[in-house]
């Protein structure tokens, strides 16, 4: 399968609203984890990232504009054990529940669907990294306009020098918004950390972009790095 430029895809998409990038470092010692939010609302553009401790929630920038927060405010990121998930939704939290009591991935996904934001019906997209840098990447879409069921899909990774995949909740900006099609693409991975975060960050539409988190870990000693860039400071 052809590996495709991920800021070419980025720059070429205005709307891919909420994205995951699962893979490896160049060098192979580094799993590697990127985590995306968009908007095109005044509330879904109200978001900035903060850190926790196991891992990063979304905020209000301006909590006095804050309208709705059912599908926006969330833990996209946690850290369970030596194993790292990243999600579009609260799904993060039911993930860790079911991890919890040594269920599966996938027995956790089962549980949930797309979210309930008719006519979009936006995917519910969620990762799974394991501590050898092998990873899993999910989406839960309708399976029709009406929504009235819910397509599950899992893809398995071993995790490959300079390899990623990429996921994302919209195949492009309409109304309503038309769902991601496919498997995950594979992506290049290229450059440390800090040339990664601002690649991406560069490449992602301007008017739409809101915030951006990436985390490089070593698969020898389990540190982690990250980066966190708001569109909001």
């Amino acid at each position: 399968m052809k590996t495709m430029d991920l800021t070419e895809l980025l720059k070429s998409n205005p709307y891919p609203g909420r994205g995951i990038v699962l893979g490896r470092s160049p060098d192979g010692e580094k799993a590697v984890i990127a985590y995306f939010i968009m908007g095109r609302s005044e509330n879904s553009r109200n978001r900035v990232f903060v850190e926790t401790p196991d891992g990063i929630r979304t905020q209000a920038y301006d909590p006095a504009k804050l309208t709705d927060p059912s599908l926006i405010i969330y833990a996209p990121v946690r850290v369970f054990g030596t194993s790292t998930i990243v999600t579009n939704g609260d799904q993060t939290d039911t993930i860790r529940d079911f991890l919890e009591k040594g269920l599966p991935f996938e027995q956790a996904l089962r549980t949930r669907e797309f979210e309930p934001d008719g006519p979009n019906w936006t995917p519910r997209i969620s990762g799974l990294l394991s501590p050898d840098g092998s990873y899993k990447l999910s989406i839960l879409k309708a399976a029709d306009e009406a929504g009235t069921g819910c397509l599950r899909q899992t893809f398995e990774y071993p995790g490959q020098p300079g390899l990623g995949h990429f996921i994302h909740t919209y195949k492009c900006d309409g109304d309503p918004i038309p769902s991601y099609e496919g498997e995950p693409t594979p992506v290049s991975i290229e450059g440390d950390i800090n040339t990664f975060t601002a690649s991406l960050w560069e490449h992602l539409n301007e008017d739409n972009k809101v915030s951006l988190f990436t985390r490089f870990i070593s698969l020898e000693s389990g540190k982690a790095e990250t980066r966190i860039v708001n569109k909001n400071q």
